[in-house]
C-alpha cells in the first residue's frame, strides 16, 4: 500500500526564480492551482492511496513540493540540505514533522547539498540519484551508507531538467520512462546497462513534465501526456490517469514533485 505525503497549497506562489521555469511575471493562479491539487488528492484517495498532509507556512511557496523535503527510507528520514536559501527554511519544518511522528531523523553534513527525494528515487534495490544542479554527488555515499543500499550516481545535463524526478520515473522493477537529452552521455548508458525496459521520452512529453510522474502499484498519475506514450505504458498494463499540472509547472514541477513517498514497495529495509 502507498502512502504518500502532501503539503496544500495555501501558500504557493512565484516570488523567486530559481530554476528555468520560474518567471516571477508569470504567477501561478492561486483558484486554479488548488483546484489542480485538489483534483490530485481526490484522484489519490479514490486509488485508495493513503495521503498524509503536512501544514503549510507562511513565507514557504515551495513546501508545496513535499517531494524536495528529504528522503524516506523504512523509519528514517533524511532530511534535504537546500542548495538554495529561498528554501533552506522548509528543511527544520520537515524534519520537525517526521520526528514528531517517530521517524529517525539523520542530517547530513551542512556543505553536502541533497534535494531529497527529488534527486533519489528507489528502482528495485538501488537508489538512483541524480547530481548537479541542486544535489551534490558527494552527498550520495552519506545517503548509501545510511540506507544500505547500492546508489548509482547520475550527472544532469540539462537546467530545465534540474531534478532527476523531472526526467526519470521508474514504473516497476523493469521498466522505466526517461528523458535521454537530459542524462550526459554516461549516464544515458547507466541506465540502460540497469534498467531493463527504458522507455524513452520525447521531448514535447518531457518538457510537459510527463516523467515527474506517481506511480501506486499499476496506477501512474500525470501530467497530460501523448497518445504515443500513454499507449506505450497501457501495453505494460499500467492504468495511466492523466491531469493538468499547468500552475505547478510555472514553479518546475508536476504529481511528483507534489508528493513524497512515505511508504512504497522500495523504501522499505
Amino acid at each position: 500500500m502507498t502512502e504518500l505525503l502532501l503539503c496544500p497549497p495555501t501558500y504557493y506562489t512565484v516570488d523567486y526564480e530559481i530554476n528555468p521555469w520560474m518567471h516571477i511575471h508569470n504567477k501561478p493562479d492561486r483558484e486554479l492551482a488548488e483546484s489542480q491539487w485538489t483534483a490530485f488528492y481526490r484522484l489519490l484517495t479514490e486509488l485508495k492511496v493513503t495521503v498524509h498532509r503536512i501544514d503549510p507556512k507562511p513565507g514557504l511557496p515551495d513546501m508545496v513540493f513535499t517531494a524536495n523535503g528529504g528522503l524516506v527510507f523504512g523509519n528514517k528520514f533524511i532530511v534535504s540540505n537546500f542548495r538554495h536559501a529561498e528554501r533552506a527554511k522548509e528543511a527544520p519544518v520537515f524534519a520537525s514533522w517526521f520526528k514528531n511522528r517517530g521517524y529517525e531523523v539523520v542530517h547530513l553534513p551542512r556543505d553536502r547539498y541533497f534535494e531529497g527525494e527529488g534527486d533519489a528515487l528507489m528502482f528495485g534495490d538501488t537508489l538512483v540519484a541524480g547530481f548537479k544542479f541542486r544535489s551534490d554527488i558527494h552527498s550520495h555515499r552519506y545517503i548509501g551508507e545510511v540506507i544500505g543500499r547500492r546508489v548509482i550516481s547520475l550527472e544532469l545535463a540539462s537546467p530545465n531538467f534540474y531534478h532527476l524526478d523531472t526526467c526519470f520515473c521508474p514504473l516497476n522493477d523493469e521498466t522505466a520512462i526517461y528523458y535521454p537529452e537530459a542524462f550526459d552521455s554516461y549516464g544515458r548508458e547507466v541506465l540502460k546497462h540497469i534498467i531493463p525496459n527504458l522507455i524513452e521520452v520525447g521531448r514535447k512529453d518531457a518538457m510537459n513534465f510527463c516523467c515527474n510522474a506517481v506511480v501506486s502499484g499499476k496506477n501512474v498519475i500525470m501530467n497530460n501526456c501523448s497518445a504515443e506514450l500513454r499507449r506505450r505504458m497501457e501495453t505494460l498494463g499500467l492504468n495511466v490517469f492523466q491531469l493538468s499540472f499547468s500552475e505547478f509547472i510555472k514553479a518546475g514541477g508536476s504529481s511528483k514533485c507534489l508528493s513524497l513517498y512515505l511508504k512504497s514497495p522500495h523504501n522499505e529495509p
